[in-house]
């Protein structure tokens, strides 16, 4: 049942048309059901469409280089020479992407082999697992980081005048930077905060707004560092 499609009874491996044609249609149809799979588990982020097109393809891409090199060793090494001048460059991505690929090249190398049915399984299952991971919240922070930046005049004590509604909106809060702007007639405080996921982040700044003035306030949803942030 576990046995390749490619090996004889007497040991040989032999690859002809229709099994290969069967293996080849396997590690697509497993890559179009990771794919799948990825675009579901990453709803709340947009996903690439190259790197979605790129995870139905490798398995069936690395099925094919399983194939080409088989036993002989001669082959492998002339593979390794010919992929190893070709550069790969992309975007930065999450350490999931790094995954994705891990589980399409293991599907392929299954396939390659000539193990469907192990490849299907393996497939099936970590297919589920993602989406149970992903269902069920396992590993989400309580929290959005965010950056907040709030201008004050310079007669106003900022010391302590905005702990309190940062205690009730956030759930950790720390003051990265005090700068003056406009000659000194103003200070530029940065907070790096952890907003809590049920607050309404228009009550939030309205109430910021009756301590410092009514003066600029920026709430940043992807924090970068505070180097790197532009002045508004």
């Amino acid at each position: 049942m576990f046995e390749s499609i490619f090996t004889t009874e007497t040991g040989e491996t032999v690859f002809d048309p229709p099994s290969l044609a069967v293996a080849l249609a396997t590690a697509f149809a497993l890559g179009l059901l990771i794919s799948f799979v990825y675009t579901k588990t990453h709803r709340n982020r947009t996903p690439s469409q190259s790197f979605t097109i790129t995870l139905v393809m490798l398995p069936a891409v690395i099925t094919v280089i399983i194939m080409l090199v088989g036993n002989n060793v001669a082959r492998a090494f002339s593979l390794a020479g010919a992929f190893s001048i070709i550069r790969f460059r992309s975007a930065p991505g999450e350490a999931s992407d790094i995954t994705y690929v891990l589980f399409c090249m293991a599907v392929g190398l299954a396939t390659g082999m000539g193990f469907l049915l192990s490849a299907t399984i393996v497939g099936v299952v970590l297919c589920l697992a993602m989406v149970l991971l992903e269902i069920s919240g396992y590993g989400k922070p309580k929290g959005v980081e965010k950056l907040l930046k709030i201008t004050v005049p310079e007669n106003l004590n900022f010391a302590e005048t905005f702990d309190h509604i940062l205690e009730r909106y956030t759930l950790s809060y720390s003051m990265k930077r005090i700068k003056t702007a406009d000659l000194g007639s103003v200070y530029e405080l940065s907070y790096s905060v952890v907003m809590r996921h049920s607050i309404n982040e228009k009550d939030f700044i309205d109430e910021l707004r009756v301590r410092n003035g009514n003066m600029n306030i920026a709430l940043i949803m992807d924090a970068p560092p505070i180097a790197s942030v532009t002045e508004f």
